[in-house]
């Protein structure tokens, strides 16, 4: 098994805040890093809301996996997946909500 893996990086969703890489792609796999509501044109968490904060980490994670060649579609299809879910007493920068996720790579690879 090879341990080579691939670092991700899009403009598209906000750059990581601590040492650490949007997503990394090994193994036919994609590793995405939570992503929290941030918006990436200015850096500013979109809202308090709830709702409006889960709509932007949706739409930040969407575009770290495009730009690894997936997609939410990889990680939701048929089947359901894995997951965790996780109580925490806070995020960073004070969000109330923060996702990662684990997909495939699409078959034909461009990155």
């Amino acid at each position: 098994m090879s341990s080579q893996f691939q670092t991700v990086n899009t403009t598209k969703a906000p750059s990581a805040i601590g040492p650490y890489s949007q997503a990394i792609i090994a193994n036919g796999f994609v590793y995405a890093s939570g992503q929290i509501p941030v918006v990436p044109e200015t850096g500013n968490i979109i809202s308090d809301d709830v709702k409006e904060q889960t709509k932007q980490v949706i739409k930040n994670l969407t575009n770290v996996l495009e730009a690894a060649n997936s997609s939410l579609s990889q990680c939701f299809g048929s089947s359901r997946p894995a997951r965790a879910c996780v109580e925490v007493s806070r995020l960073p920068k004070d969000v109330k909500v923060e996702i990662d996720a684990v997909a495939l790579v699409n078959s034909v690879s461009s990155v």
